[in-house]
């Protein structure tokens, strides 16, 4: 009976899985890779960078979140400013902003 429930949770956590967009095991992987960079100390805590940065943004901007680019180790910022999406492009190192687009 423990062998047709291992089975079955081996099973169903495949297809959970394959069910999974692409870009949700990308995001997960970067997530990664933003904590990996942070704990061996070449990164900023996520944390950090949102209260020196998000202070700046005008106050009608909506928070969305981020995502972090392993290449460029710079975090996306998201905002959302009169139902326009805001990008803020951030060094993850230093916190200097690096390019904001609309």
């Amino acid at each position: 009976m423990k062998t047709l429930s291992a089975i079955l949770a081996a099973a169903a956590l495949a297809a959970s899985l394959a069910a999974t967009p692409a870009y949700a095991q990308q995001s997960r992987s970067n997530q990664q890779s933003a904590r990996a960079e942070m704990q061996a100390g070449r990164n900023m805590p996520i944390r950090e960078i949102e209260r020196r940065i998000i202070p700046r943004m005008e106050s009608s901007d909506e928070y969305i979140g981020f995502e972090y680019d392993e290449t460029a180790q710079a975090y996306r910022l998201k905002f959302i400013r009169n139902g326009r999406m805001i990008w803020v492009d951030v060094d993850a190192q230093t916190a200097r902003i690096l390019r904001i687009s609309q």
